[in-house]
C-alpha cells in the first residue's frame, strides 16, 4: 500500500471520527465544516473527496454512532442475561437497557432528536434517513432477540420492527419529558400483552 493511499484513507476515518465527536459535542445544527477539520485534523477539502459533503460526513458518523450504540446495548444484555430467562422477561430487560442508555448516552440521543428535528425541511435529510431505516429495523429485532442481524428475516424486520422502533421513539419522547415517569420494561411488555389480548380495560381492576 502507498503512503498517499494510507494517508488518504487515515483522512477518511479522522473525518469520520471527528464529525462524532462534533455530533456529540455541539449538535448537528451547530457543526460547521471547519468543526469536523479542527476535530480531525484533515484538511477541509478532504470533505468533499471522501464524503461529497458535510452533511454526507455527518450522515456517516451518525450511522456508526447509532451502530457502536447497538453493539454496546447488544453486549451489555448478553453479559447480564440469566440462563432459562423467559421471552417476556427478556423483552422486559431490552426495554429497561434502552431506558438505561438514554441516561448513560444523553449527548447521543440529544443529536439525534436533533436531527428528527430538521426532517420537515429537509428532504435530502429525510431521504438519507429512509434509506438506513430498515437496517435500523433489523437492528433493533436482532438487539431484542439476542442474534445477529442477518438472522432477521425480512417479514420481521418490516412488521415486529416496525413496531418496536415506534413504541422506542415513544419511550424516548416520554423520557426526554420525565425520566421518573417513563415505563419500566414490565410495565412496555404488560402493555403489550394486554392490547394484543383485548384487555386494556380490565374489569377486575375497576
Amino acid at each position: 500500500m502507498s503512503g498517499g493511499y494510507a494517508s488518504a484513507m487515515g483522512h477518511r476515518e479522522d473525518l469520520l471520527e471527528g464529525a462524532k465527536r462534533c455530533l456529540l459535542d455541539k449538535g448537528w445544527v451547530r457543526t460547521t465544516a471547519r468543526d469536523i477539520v479542527a476535530a480531525s485534523g484533515a484538511n477541509l477539502a478532504s470533505i468533499g473527496y471522501h464524503y461529497g459533503s458535510k452533511d454526507a460526513l455527518m450522515m456517516a458518523a451518525f450511522i456508526q454512532l447509532t451502530e457502536e450504540w447497538g453493539e454496546k446495548v447488544g453486549r451489555a444484555l448478553a453479559a447480564g442475561a440469566a440462563p432459562d430467562v423467559s421471552h417476556d422477561e427478556r423483552m422486559a430487560a431490552c426495554w429497561d437497557s434502552m431506558l438505561d442508555g438514554f441516561a448513560n448516552d444523553r449527548a447521543f440521543w440529544a443529536a439525534q432528536f436533533e436531527m428528527i428535528g430538521q426532517l420537515p425541511n429537509r428532504p435530502e435529510l429525510r431521504e438519507q434517513f429512509a434509506a438506513v431505516l430498515p437496517s435500523g429495523r433489523e437492528g433493533i429485532v436482532a438487539i431484542f432477540e439476542g442474534v445477529e442481524d442477518d438472522k432477521v428475516p425480512a417479514v420481521a424486520s418490516r412488521t415486529v420492527g416496525s413496531v418496536i422502533h415506534a413504541l422506542f421513539i415513544g419511550l424516548w419522547v416520554q423520557w426526554l419529558i420525565d425520566p421518573a415517569v417513563a415505563p419500566r420494561g414490565k410495565d412496555i411488555v404488560e402493555g403489550m400483552r394486554r392490547i394484543v389480548e383485548g384487555r386494556v380495560l380490565d374489569p377486575s381492576e375497576a
